[in-house]
């Protein structure tokens, strides 16, 4: 049986799930529960200087797609609105009596060596295994010097990651923004600043929906709203190119990754994983089912890995890198098409209608209303994947290989590029 137990920058931990700092682990009660439940580690709500900010009331507003599934989740919450004895007090017991759960504790202050270095000891006493520097909330407090106005500087980014290594003997991991041009760059900051990790991605800035007939963005606030932080399944996509762009940057390849952003199953976590994080933090899956989702992650995962033969993560971690390259490296002479599987087409035309009106017209439609029946027209089909996207049948519509005869070939050499490298 898989083994699901993995080790991050130096930390043990019984699983490569972890709570992302947010609702989830604001407090005792929730991490108690999640602990309970099976996850192996959490990341602390974001702490700050006393007084505790104030928060406002709405503060979530979901995008739906069909059938009133939530797709992407925005929220204007702040960091922790409980004083900050209250928590470490909290973290300090529950650590006492989780040894073998990681506790990391989320951090952002001002940006003043002296805020960073007054609060450092407090949470090491603590117990916890380690501190995140959110560099990336897209709202709030950016009048202070904090969340993403840290993290779209590099400067700021290694200036205030020495400090937490001068004044604190805990791992630290950089919690990077994405909304920045990029990711590489505070990546790079990060670990010149000697940070052990970097956490991503931070959500992003967002406004889901207006409503039309108050005119207010949601979610409203006595008529008024701003933007948000998005998060959910809509935005692992960006999540998992950011996390290989470090992965696959010779000057960050090496930095640990704990990848976050869209993870809703084990399947978006084995993704994570291949493409270079070391573990994966969670959240918006875990507000919109609890925290049992956990056991669907583990057996998930583990299962998956048996049947591929891996026994621990780190037999598949990274293993998609080396195929995730620049477009210029990409073969130009590899060529494949789309079948249809007549016996299981519905008929719908859903793939006629997107090839004829917007893309190569290579679905060919013949027969009658009562017998109509589309096939492709192989010589003008570019393989481009829309009809099989459009096709609401998995599997009627598939993909094939086709032989070209033709020797790999990619841009930087192709005779029609003006900068032809000479081979």
């Amino acid at each position: 049986m898989a083994n699901l137990a993995c080790e991050f920058i130096g930390i043990k931990s019984i699983n490569p799930f972890w709570l992302a700092s947010a609702p989830p682990t604001d407090k005792a009660y929730n991490v108690i529960r999640a602990f309970e439940a099976g996850w192996g580690g959490v990341v602390w709500k974001t702490l700050g200087e006393d007084p505790a900010p104030v928060n406002v009331s709405s503060r979530y507003v979901a995008h739906y797609g069909q059938n009133r599934q939530v797709s992407g989740f925005s929220n204007i919450e702040l960091v922790s609105d409980r004083p900050l004895q209250v928590n470490l007090d909290e973290i300090t017991q529950v650590k006492k009596d989780w040894p073998d759960r990681v506790i990391i504790v989320s951090l952002m202050v001002p940006c003043e060596e002296n805020a960073w270095k007054n609060i450092l000891p407090r949470v090491e006493a603590t117990g916890a295994d380690g501190i995140e520097l959110n560099f990336g909330c897209p709202h709030g407090m950016p009048e202070r010097g904090m969340g993403a106005a840290v993290g779209q500087v590099p400067e700021y980014i290694e200036m205030v990651t020495r400090w937490c290594k001068q004044y604190s003997s805990l791992p630290v991991i950089v919690k990077l923004t994405p909304n920045i041009t990029d990711i590489r760059q505070p990546a790079a900051a990060a670990m010149r600043g000697g940070a052990d990790a970097v956490s991503l991605i931070n959500t992003i800035n967002s406004i889901p929906s207006v409503n039309l007939d108050t005119m207010s963005p949601e979610p409203s606030v006595d008529g008024k709203s701003t933007n948000g932080g998005y998060c959910g399944s809509a935005v692992k996509p960006i999540a998992l190119s950011m996390v290989s762009q470090i992965a696959r940057n010779p000057e960050t390849s090496s930095l640990p990754i704990s990848g976050i952003g869209g993870v809703s199953n084990w399947r978006d976590a084995a993704e994570f994983i291949t493409l270079g994080a070391s573990n994966v933090q969670i959240c918006t899956a875990a507000m919109l089912y609890g925290f049992k989702i956990i056991d669907d992650l583990c057996d998930g995962l583990s299962d998956w890995m048996d049947k591929k033969g891996y026994q621990s993560i780190s037999d598949f971690s990274r293993a998609a890198v080396v195929n995730t390259v620049a477009w210029q490296e990409l073969n130009i002479n590899y060529k494949r098409i789309a079948y249809i599987n007549q016996d299981a087409c519905i008929q719908c035309g859903r793939c006629f209608a997107a090839c004829e009106d917007t893309s190569h017209q290579a679905v060919l439609k013949s027969g009658d209303i009562d017998n109509r029946k589309y096939s492709i027209i192989d010589e003008e089909c570019v393989g481009c994947n829309l009809c099989q996207i459009t096709c609401p049948e998995p599997g009627v519509i598939v993909m094939q290989d086709v032989e070209t005869g033709k020797a790999s070939l990619n841009w930087k050499n192709h005779p029609k590029n003006p900068y032809q490298e000479k081979i």
